[in-house]
């Protein structure tokens, strides 16, 4: 049987509404002796990763163990945590045309504890209708019970959510968890979300 439209829009924040551009680092490497890359890569390790997007951790002390695993000085990631990323405006414009249409949005993310302080340097803080945050829950994507919470914060049914996310295990859990799932490719995927929310 087919689906009914969608009533309501969950939608990841890093790789879909945010992103970050390599370049804005300039000779950041030549500079410290260590690139980006390798600190988002530590960061990224799941021992590293975990304790800090489930609340365990704050966002300093993720800093601190990138900092004792890859040997870079303070300087580096004080540096490297300051660049705040970039929004995506097609993304949010789509965002805005969501809720303009009377349904409700929801961003959905794994975050460190900070994630507020970013949105409101972005200047997204009030794009959503509910802000579900893994360091604030202490569960995280794909979980099921993140993906409960998400919808419980919408107060709209699994059945009844479109998810929108850029990692595959993200969408196969939210498919599990019963909500309709797109992943995030680029633009082109707005179509079939449109098509989805029934806009």
């Amino acid at each position: 049987m087919r689906r009914r439209p969608a009533e309501a829009l969950l939608i990841d924040f890093d790789g879909v509404l945010r992103h970050f551009d390599p370049s804005a680092y300039g000779d950041f490497e030549d500079r410290h002796g260590i690139a980006p890359a390798r600190l988002l890569e530590s960061g990224l390790e799941w021992a590293r990763q975990l304790p800090a997007i489930t609340g365990h951790w704050t966002r300093q002390q993720w800093l601190d163990a990138i900092a004792a695993h890859t040997g870079a000085p303070a300087a580096a990631l004080t540096e490297w945590d300051a660049y705040p990323g970039y929004v995506d405006q097609t993304v949010l414009s789509f965002v805005r045309e969501v809720r303009a249409a009377g349904r409700k949005v929801g961003l959905a993310t794994n975050a460190t504890d900070d994630l507020h302080d970013d949105l409101a340097a972005l200047g997204l803080k009030d794009d959503f209708d509910a802000i579900v945050s893994s360091a604030e829950l202490g569960v995280h994507k794909p979980t099921k019970e993140f993906f409960k919470a998400a919808c419980l914060a919408l107060e709209t049914p699994p059945d009844q959510c479109l998810f929108l996310d850029d990692t595959d295990r993200n969408i196969r859990g939210a498919r599990v968890a019963g909500l309709s799932a797109l992943r995030w490719d680029g633009p082109d995927v707005l179509a079939y979300a449109r098509a989805a929310l029934a806009l």
